[in-house]
C-alpha cells in the first residue's frame, strides 16, 4: 500500500530525526496514566508490534484488548507523537457516542486524513455542518416512500444488470471477482439512488464501462486506500512531506481526487440544469437535498460554495452506498459457501416466501423482505464478524474518565473496534468466533435485534446511521435473488471455521477481501413450493 522510493525513504529518516528534537526537547511529557498498554516499548511505543502484525491488523487489535481487565487499552505511538485509547467495551461506547458525545468529535485526525476524499461532507465534519446535513438527511431517510423507492430500485436493477450478468458467467463457466462485480452493482445502484444518474457499469453487452464513469470508480477506490494508508502510518509526517513535494502515493491521491471532484461536479450542474428546467420528477436523494438546501438558511457565501457543500455530500453518498454493501455482501456470501447448514435454512426460508407461481428471477416485494427472519439474521451476523467499517475514531475535546477508568487526556484520539467487539468472550459468549445466525432469533424464529452498543456496525447515539434500514433492505434484496437462483462457489472454498480465523482482509477503512473473491457460478435447481412451514 505504500510506495516507499529513494525520495520518501530519505524523508522518512528525515522526519524522524526532526521529530526526535521536537518531541524530545520541546514538548511536555504526557502525564503518566494506570491504562493497560501492550505491546509498547519507550520511544517506539506500539511500532514494532503494528509493523509486525500490520498484515492482520484488526486482529492484532482484537488480541491485545482481550488480555486487558475491560477491554480497553492505551495507544503509544513513535516517538510520542500521541496518544489514545482503544476500545471494545460497550460501557465505554456508549459513553463516547451517547453519555459524554460533546466532549469526543471527529477532530483533525479523522478530518485532516480524509479531507481530500470526504472534504466537509456528513461523515467528516462536526458542529454546524454535521447538524446541517444531519437535518435533512433525518428528514429524506426516513419517509416510507423512500424505502419502497429503494426496494423497487434495486429490484429492477437485480433483475435487467447482476442476474443477466451471473447468468452469462454461469454459462460460460467463467471465474469472477465477485467483490468487484458486487462493488460495481453498488455503485450503479447508489448513483440511480442518490444521484439519479446511470453509470451501467454491468448493463448487458457492455464489455467496458464507459471510460468517463471507469475512471471515476478507479480513483475513488485510489483515494479510498490512500487515505486509509495514511491512517495507519506511525509518523503521519511522511504523508504530509510527499503531499508538499507531490510525490509517490500524495501524487496519486491528488490526481484521482481531481478525478472525482469533476464527476461529482458534472452531475451536481446536470441536476441544477434539470431542476432550473422544472423537471422534479426523479426522487433521488441529490434532488432532495438540494431542495432543502435552497429552503434552509444554510448561510452560503456563493453558489460555488454551495456546490463545493453538495459534492462533499455526493462522495460521501457513494462511499456510504458503494463500498459499505458490497463489502458486507462480499463477507456474507463467503461465510454462506463456508456454513452450508446456515445457507439451507436461508434457501428454506427464501423458498416459502417466494410468490407463486414465481418468477424468473424471484423478486421479493418490500412486505416479503420483511419477513425474512434468518436471512436477516445471517446477514447481522455477518455484519457482527466482519463489519464494512472495523474500527472508527474520535477525538477527546477535554480530559475524562471512561465508565472502566480509563483515564483520557485532552488531544487524545478514542477509537472503538466493531471488529474486535465481534469477537470478546465478554461481550458475545465463548461462541464469538462462530458464525452462529441463531443468537439473532428468539424462540419463535423471529428476528431479535442485538443492544447497538456490543453490536456498533451503524455506529450509536446522534451519529447513528440514518441509512442502516435501508442498507438491510439493499442486502437482503441482493441476497435473497442471488441466492434463489445461483450457487456462488468460491475458489478458496469460503469461510468455513479454520479460514475464519485467518481472515484475507485488506487494510483500509473499509473491509474489503484481500485479492478480491474469485468464485464461479452455478445455477440453482428451482426448489419445489414448501407443503409446510419451515421448522428449524
Amino acid at each position: 500500500m505504500l510506495d516507499f522510493n529513494a525520495a520518501a525513504v530519505f524523508f522518512f529518516f528525515f522526519s524522524c530525526l526532526c521529530l526526535f528534537f521536537i518531541f524530545f526537547f520541546r514538548s511536555p511529557p504526557s502525564p503518566p496514566t494506570k491504562n493497560p498498554c501492550p505491546d509498547s516499548y519507550p520511544i517506539v511505543g506500539n511500532l514494532v508490534s503494528l509493523l509486525r502484525n500490520r498484515h492482520r491488523f484488526h486482529d492484532w487489535v482484537a488480541d491485545m484488548l482481550s488480555t486487558t481487565p475491560s477491554l480497553t487499552l492505551q495507544v503509544n505511538t513513535f516517538l510520542n507523537a500521541s496518544h489514545g485509547v482503544c476500545t471494545a467495551n460497550p460501557l465505554n461506547v456508549t459513553h463516547l457516542l451517547v453519555s459524554n458525545f460533546p466532549n469526543y468529535i471527529k477532530g483533525s485526525r479523522f478530518h485532516d486524513n480524509l479531507h481530500e476524499l470526504l472534504g466537509d461532507g456528513i461523515f467528516n465534519v462536526d458542529g454546524q455542518l454535521w447538524t446541517l446535513q444531519r437535518k435533512i438527511s433525518s428528514h429524506e431517510f426516513t419517509t416510507k416512500s423512500l424505502k419502497r423507492f429503494i426496494a423497487d430500485t434495486v429490484q429492477s436493477e437485480l433483475s435487467t444488470r447482476l442476474i443477466p450478468f451471473l447468468s452469462s458467467a454461469c454459462e460460460n463457466n467463467q471465474v469472477v471477482d465477485f467483490q468487484d462485480v458486487l462493488q460495481k452493482f453498488s455503485f450503479d445502484n447508489i448513483c440511480n439512488l442518490a444521484l439519479g444518474a446511470d453509470p451501467g457499469c454491468l448493463s448487458p453487452g457492455s464489455v467496458r464501462e464507459s471510460s468517463v464513469n471507469s475512471s471515476f470508480v478507479q480513483a475513488f477506490d485510489d483515494a479510498v486506500e490512500i487515505c486509509s494508508s495514511r491512517l495507519l502510518l506511525p509518523i503521519p509526517a511522511i504523508w504530509k512531506i510527499k503531499r508538499f513535494f507531490n510525490i509517490g502515493s500524495e501524487k496519486r491521491l491528488k490526481e484521482a481526487i481531481r478525478t472525482i471532484d469533476e464527476y461529482a461536479t458534472m452531475i451536481i450542474k446536470s441536476k441544477e440544469d434539470q431542476i432550473g428546467s422544472g423537471d422534479c420528477g426523479n426522487l433521488d436523494l441529490l434532488s432532495r437535498f438540494m431542495s432543502s438546501c435552497s429552503n434552509l438558511d444554510s448561510g452560503f457565501e456563493d453558489e460555488e460554495r454551495k456546490r463545493k457543500f453538495l459534492r462533499d455530500i455526493v462522495k460521501s453518498f457513494i462511499l456510504a452506498g458503494k463500498d459499505t454493501t458490497s463489502s458486507a455482501l462480499t463477507w456474507f456470501f463467503w461465510l454462506m459457501a463456508g456454513n452450508p447448514r446456515c445457507q439451507d435454512l436461508i434457501l428454506a426460508e427464501l423458498a416459502e416466501a417466494a410468490p407463486a407461481p414465481a418468477p424468473a428471477p424471484v423478486a421479493f416485494s418490500y412486505d416479503d423482505l420483511k419477513g425474512l427472519n434468518y436471512l436477516h439474521a445471517g446477514i447481522s451476523e455477518s455484519l457482527r464478524l466482519f463489519p464494512p467499517v472495523p474500527i472508527d475514531s474520535r477525538l477527546a475535546v477535554e480530559d475524562d474518565i471512561l465508565p472502566d477508568g480509563t483515564q483520557v487526556r485532552k488531544g487524545w484520539f478514542a477509537d472503538y473496534s466493531a471488529y474486535a467487539m465481534g469477537r470478546m468472550d465478554q461481550v458475545w459468549g465463548p461462541d464469538c468466533r462462530e458464525y452462529r445466525p441463531e443468537r439473532w432469533l428468539d424462540e419463535y424464529g423471529r428476528f431479535r435485534p442485538s443492544d447497538p452498543f456490543r453490536f456498533p456496525v451503524f455506529h450509536c447515539g446522534p451519529r447513528i446511521c440514518l441509512g442502516r434500514e435501508m442498507a438491510f433492505v439493499q442486502m437482503k434484496s441482493i441476497a435473497a435473488c442471488v441466492m434463489s437462483e445461483f450457487e456462488i462457489l468460491p475458489v478458496d472454498g469460503g469461510g468455513c471455521a479454520g479460514k475464519m480465523m485467518h481472515p484475507p482482509y485488506t487494510q483500509t477503512i473499509i473491509l474489503k477481501m484481500r485479492g478480491g473473491f474469485p468464485v464461479r457460478v452455478t445455477k440453482r435447481p428451482r426448489p419445489r413450493p414448501p407443503q409446510h412451514r419451515m421448522v428449524r
